[in-house]
């Protein structure tokens, strides 16, 4: 089996690269040109150029345009690599008759209410992101290729920049933090995310039944002010000496940015689990892990 992986240097697509290595011939790209080869998802006739050229049976796309609030001000740019080049790529799986790994986000909704988002769910985005996100995900159902689309959810991982290590930053400088306390979601590693999608993979070559959509994300619920908490006395009890003495709740309102947020990115896992047989674990064992990594 061979696999393409795009966008092989993000926090999801590193992960990748380990998970998916022992379940076939690995082709991995970035952004920049590697023997000949195109990743660059600006770029859709070289790209489609070469996916033809490497004949993948999987095509796992990584890649993506991720700056919410840069977004507002550049859709041209979110729409053609969140969209048009997922159109691009969903035309060459089509094509060869290969299965597509995509990943899209909880922000195709409105975040309204606080029930968990099923598939099923109607989406309605907010932003220029969730819009741009929302359109790879129709591209990908209309070019009639197999495919597992994966909504996730406030991704971390100890590789990059995050949350987690913002937090640890201004809690080492700083004696107050506020950090907002009415957003709801659940912090998903991209290790979990990368294990589970190589199990989804190999289970899915074979039983064209399991394509579809999927939410993919830790179990349980904590809001942004929750996991803040959580990452500063895991530090603590790491070791670490931190200057922060109280992080305060304050509103979604009390802290505007260019791009609205959904209130609720829960997401409801139920047949990700049943379909392919899998547990997720607490969100609170991800990040400790990370953390671990990072401070250790």
């Amino acid at each position: 089996m061979r696999i393409l992986l795009l966008g092989k240097n993000g926090q999801v697509g590193w992960e990748l690269q380990r998970a998916l290595a022992p379940l076939g011939e690995l082709v991995a790209l970035d952004r920049h040109a590697d023997g000949g080869l195109c990743g660059d998802l600006t770029r859709l006739d070289a790209l489609a150029a070469s996916v033809a050229r490497i004949q993948p049976d999987v095509i796992v796309n990584a890649a993506a345009y991720t700056a919410v609030d840069k977004a507002e001000t550049e859709p041209a740019l979110a729409r053609t690599v969140n969209a048009e080049a997922v159109a691009v790529i969903a035309r060459a799986a089509a094509a060869r008759d290969a299965l597509l790994v995509h990943y899209s986000t909880d922000y195709v909704f409105d975040g309204s209410g606080d029930a968990p988002w099923a598939e099923d769910a109607v989406p309605a985005p907010l932003s220029v992101y969730g819009h741009s996100k929302l359109e790879g995900e129709a591209a990908i159902r209309a070019s009639g290729c197999r495919h597992l689309i994966f909504r996730t959810s406030w991704v971390h991982a100890a590789r990059g920049g995050n949350f987690a290590r913002t937090m640890l930053r201004l809690a080492a400088e700083r004696e107050r933090l506020t950090v907002i306390a009415d957003q709801f979601g659940a912090p998903t590693g991209a290790d979990l995310i990368a294990d589970v999608s190589a199990h989804a993979i190999r289970s899915a070559m074979g039983r064209r039944e399991l394509d579809g959509t999927y939410h993919l994300a830790a179990a349980g619920v904590t809001s942004w002010h929750g996991y803040a908490e959580f990452v500063v006395q895991q530090a603590r009890n790491l070791g670490q000496v931190l200057k922060v003495q109280s992080i305060a709740p304050i509103a979604t309102t009390d802290y505007p940015t260019a791009a609205v947020r959904p209130l609720n990115s829960r997401l409801d896992t139920r047949r990700l689990r049943r379909s392919f047989g899998l547990y997720l674990p607490d969100w609170r064992d991800g990040v400790a892990r990370m953390l671990r990594e990072i401070l250790n």
